[in-house]
């Protein structure tokens, strides 16, 4: 039989649960009162929170955009995944965004609700494991300040820090619905929160817990109905998280991500060896993981986990920690196998980057350590036990050192600082228990955050685009274009607040344009489309070569007609650092420069309007074009006649899921360069109904998929309540003893 889990009250549960919640709000303040900005870093800058502010002002008109098409290959929102359109929280999150002009407020805010939604996942974790919900409250408290999660995925990667949270809670929900402390609902909803997310080391992160799960349960249990429950409800999520993956899936034969053809390689970059984790407790050491920057050592505490999880072991009695090695097979087992993968390959296909999942290993250390602690945890031979806390700190400070040697002094003063505040916890928990000693430990996580922030304010690491804070500050001082405008050139790093100034009243690279709430071709995107990026030479956050204004305005042989024309552009700007004489080598026929006062910008504008056309129709050559309806972001309808055969381009990029039917009959979707949709028309057509249309492919299956996911859900829940009814009409009523058998 399994060992029974110590319980606590209530009330216990719920206390420790709000003190968690509250170390967590003023760890957030603390960071603010350093660095403002700290929440507004790198992707989180110009990719997610500019993203949060188009969705939600879609929103607010009432549509939900599945496609973008003057956003050209960051326009499909499918294909994207972390756009999370089939989350609710994050649609919620939308919507309320355009609400707050303040974006460094509104990031810290949406961060700062998942901190906490974080650190109560790895608190319910902990106590579905044993431990008391003083630790718990201890260990969930410390993961949101966890080096990884605080310098990458709170400060720049959000979607990271939105899916390892809902998964820590339906890791904590799966272990109580196997052992028949709860039903399957919560682990299905909070599984198909961490899913829906979109981000792919969230969706690997919730697979790899649900296998632990299920076999540390069986293994527990020595039966296999628990793992049967827990892979039944890990089955119905994965089928609704199937709708959210698949169309990237099947677009991915003309990105930049193609599934099935990318080699397994292995560069070192965001690779985290194992003997990382020995510096975990050090807050200010920087492991040797290289970096985008071309450093072979991080440039903050990103393997900092917490300073206690050192210290800690050399008191932990391994004679009863071993009798509770089957009680934590899951976790045992997730932490060898985290270890494996935060170790791999740089590049596994499309997946790269390893490092990425150090923040689910480092929630399952602290959940280890914070069961060792409540259940396992020994003071006596205190002064033997010491000796070895010393040689694990000093072992700590001396891989530190090794990667990083000019810091040598600073890591031993840390081991020391160490070891004093272990001593005090000691103490503190010898004289007056527990809840005293674990309260002082909160503290410690809150100044040891304070120091570390302090030195470490922004993570150097990662691009610092410095714009402003402000949405109505950036929309006042910012061209305000009409129609669709193309920016060319390389992105100029940004390091000063003077040239950051300069750069975002003229300029924009990534999603900048959507805080703007301005039509721009160059927005971020992970995926990318392969033909358009090679057109243009475009990159992920909009730079582009400086040929690319010699490919846009060339002409493109079946039209007579330039790629500008093509793409229906408004306005192209030219960026003076990569363009510096764009001026005197003239502007191309049908163009004009104008306004070249702008300090870092030449713009081009049309001197002559382009020929009309219905809708996103941009040529028609051999054919006659009437009778068009109104045009949509994912639809045309016109009626064509060609007595000789021509074909219809459309001002939209080739992404797999458009069809087009002629009078109802199905006609192939074709291309320019694989690029501009185009439909053949054929000889002899007399006035037909050409529909052209778009729908994110796998939709219908994903849909279904979804719908078998939750009706397995719906099944299991009612299983789950008709046995629940059974267990309790089959246990026999017990009357009290009128008195004990004995006194005692």
């Amino acid at each position: 039989m399994p060992l029974t889990v110590p319980t606590a009250s209530r009330r216990a549960r719920l206390g420790w649960g709000a003190v968690t919640a509250l170390t967590v709000c003023a760890g957030y303040l603390l960071i603010l009162l350093r660095n403002r900005k700290f929440f507004l870093q790198d992707d989180s800058e110009i990719g997610a929170v500019p993203n949060w502010l188009y969705m939600g002002d879609q929103l607010h008109q009432g549509r939900l955009p599945i496609l973008t098409p003057d956003a050209w290959m960051a326009g499909n929102w499918t294909v994207e995944g972390q756009s999370s359109m089939w989350n609710p929280v994050q649609l919620a999150i939308d919507y309320v965004a355009p609400m707050v002009d303040r974006l460094d407020l509104l990031a810290a805010g949406v961060k700062g609700c998942f901190a906490v939604i974080l650190a109560l996942g790895v608190y319910r974790v902990a106590l579905a494991y044993g431990a008391r919900p003083s630790w718990a409250a201890v260990v969930g408290a410390a993961m949101p300040f966890s080096g990884w999660v605080l310098y990458y995925d709170s400060a720049t990667w959000v979607t990271s820090l939105f899916g390892l949270a809902w998964t820590t809670h339906a890791w904590a929900s799966g272990v109580r619905y196997a052992r028949r402390e709860s039903g399957p609902v919560p682990m299905f909803a909070f599984a198909y929160l961490a899913l829906s997310i979109g981000y792919v080391h969230a969706a690997i992160g919730m697979g790899l817990v649900s296998l632990c799960v299920l076999v540390g349960e069986g293994v527990r249990s020595r039966s296999w109905v628990p793992a049967a429950k827990v892979a039944a409800v890990s089955i119905a999520a994965a089928l609704c998280g199937v709708l959210t993956f698949l169309p990237g899936y099947l677009s991915s034969s003309v990105t930049w991500r193609v599934v099935g053809t990318a080699a397994v390689l292995n560069n070192n970059l965001l690779t985290a060896p194992w003997s990382e984790s020995l510096n975990a407790a050090i807050p200010t050491a920087l492991p040797a993981i290289q970096g985008f920057s071309g450093s072979q050592v991080q440039r903050a505490p990103v393997s900092y986990i917490a300073w206690f999880i050192l210290p800690v072991l050399a008191f932990v009695d391994w004679g009863r920690a071993r009798r509770l090695a089957r009680e934590l097979t899951a976790p045992l087992m997730l932490l060898v196998v985290m270890l494996v993968v935060t170790d791999g390959p740089s590049h596994l296909g499309p997946i790269r980057w390893p490092a990425r999942m150090m923040p689910l290993l480092a929630a399952t250390i602290l959940v280890v350590i914070g069961v060792l602690v409540s259940r396992a945890l020994s003071l006596s031979r205190w002064r033997d036990k010491a000796v070895i806390a010393v040689v694990l700190t000093l072992i700590s400070v001396l891989r530190s050192a090794s990667a990083s040697p000019h810091g040598l002094g600073q890591f031993a003063l840390w081991g020391l600082v160490l070891l004093v505040l272990a001593a005090l916890v000691m103490t503190l928990g010898r004289r007056f228990g527990g809840p005293p000693a674990c309260g002082a430990v909160l503290l410690s996580i809150l100044a040891v955050l304070w120091v570390q922030v302090g030195q470490f304010p922004s993570n150097l690491g990662v691009s610092q685009w410095h714009t402003p804070v402000s949405r109505a500050v950036a929309k006042a001082h910012f061209p305000k274009y009409q129609g669709v405008t193309l920016q060319l050139g390389q992105r100029a790093p940004v390091k000063t607040v003077a040239e950051a100034e300069a750069t975002w009243r003229s300029l924009v690279f990534g999603n900048y344009a959507r805080t703007l709430g301005l039509s721009y071709v160059n927005l971020y995107t992970a995926v990318g489309q392969q033909q358009f990026g090679s057109l243009l030479c475009i990159r992920w956050e909009g730079g582009t070569c400086q040929n690319a204004m010699r490919y846009l305005f060339a002409t493109e042989p079946s039209t007579g007609l330039t790629y500008a024309d093509l793409m229906g552009l408004d306005r192209v700007v030219l960026i003076k650092a990569t363009f510096p004489q764009a001026p005197e080598q003239g502007a191309p026929p049908g163009w004009q420069f104008v306004g070249n006062t702008d300090p870092l910008a030449w713009v081009l504008q049309r001197s002559t309007p382009r020929p009309a056309q219905p809708g996103r129709v941009v040529a028609s050559p051999g054919v006659a074009v009437t009778d068009a309806s109104p045009s949509s972001d994912t639809a045309e309808a016109m009626t064509v006649a060609s007595p000789g055969g021509g074909s219809v381009v459309f001002s939209r990029l080739l992404w797999p899921g458009y069809t087009a039917t002629l009078d109802g009959r199905p006609v192939p979707v074709d291309s320019i360069r694989g690029v501009f949709v185009t439909i053949k028309v054929p000889a002899g057509s007399r006035p037909a109904r050409l529909t052209l249309s778009f729908r994110p492919p796998g939709t219908t299956l994903g849909l279904v998929l979804a719908a078998v996911g939750v009706a397995l859900a719906a099944a299991l829940a009612a299983l789950d309540v008709i046995s629940g009814r059974r267990r309790r009409g089959s246990t026999p009523v017990r009357k009290p003893p009128s008195a004990p058998a004995h006194p005692a």
